[in-house]
């Protein structure tokens, strides 16, 4: 796929381009469906994050940019995908083709308009047993401390999202691990973010999922997001650059 060079050239049908990171592990039955849905001119960067199933080859053959991160976890990979992006506007989405990452187009015509700094996906659930109970419990508990710690009444902290480049990178996120979508909740909240959220199907996943598959998963993604509503912003230190990920 041809790399993104101008980041503000909008599409054809006058939505800005955008970058795409899928965080990726083992996903080669579902990447074919999720890059197919990924919108004309826009670039998806699929983020390896030790698969040995072939993902990486797939997603080079279906037209990506493979990026590599050797460190296990979701926010490594999300992290390494957004240091590797070019574009202004920048959008995250799973790539076990629960969620179609088409949706994006609106998330980022939001953007663009001015009504919001970040966009939240609020999934909902597409026929019986697509959301595992204890998958939902875990969310509903974090949306509650969430809103006591900032204020902010929302009712998912899913994956699929979308926001400026160089604003989420001001943000300083350090979480490389389930935390990281939250820490970016609490961070643009406490920096006065606009955020919104917006419904969107979610769908029967491809695979078991990694990190909210079973009970144990969930407990231990709660963990990573309660430690994370108690931290704050790091104090900007004058002179430092943002390292550049690695794509291949």
């Amino acid at each position: 796929m041809e790399r993104v060079t101008d980041a503000i050239t909008p599409r054809s049908d006058g939505v800005p381009r955008a970058d795409v990171v899928l965080p990726c592990l083992d996903e080669a039955d579902a990447l074919p469906w999720v890059l197919a849905r990924i919108p004309d001119g826009w670039r998806a960067i699929v983020v390896d994050n030790g698969s040995t199933d072939g993902s990486a080859a797939i997603a080079r053959a279906h037209g990506a940019t493979v990026v590599h991160e050797p460190r296990r976890g979701f926010g490594a990979a999300c992290h390494a995908g957004l240091l590797a992006a070019e574009a202004e506007f920048v959008c995250f989405c799973d790539c076990d083709a629960t969620l179609d990452p088409g949706l994006l187009t609106g998330f980022v015509a939001a953007l663009a308009e001015g009504g919001a700094d970040l966009v939240l996906g609020r999934r909902r659930p597409q026929g019986r047993g697509t959301w595992p109970a204890h998958a939902r419990v875990g969310n509903l508990a974090l949306a509650r401390m969430l809103r006591r710690r900032t204020g902010l009444r929302l009712h998912d902290l899913g994956p699929l999202r979308a926001a400026r480049r160089a604003p989420l990178l001001d943000l300083g996120l350090t979480d490389r691990r389930s935390g990281y979508p939250l820490q970016m909740v609490v961070r643009g909240s406490d920096a006065g973010w606009r955020i919104e959220e917006r419904d969107v199907p979610y769908l029967p996943r491809a695979g078991r999922s990694k990190v909210t598959g079973t009970w144990r998963g969930t407990w231990h993604a709660v963990r990573d997001m309660r430690a994370v509503l108690h931290d704050r912003p790091p104090v900007p230190v004058a002179g430092v650059t943002h390292p550049v990920g690695t794509a291949l």
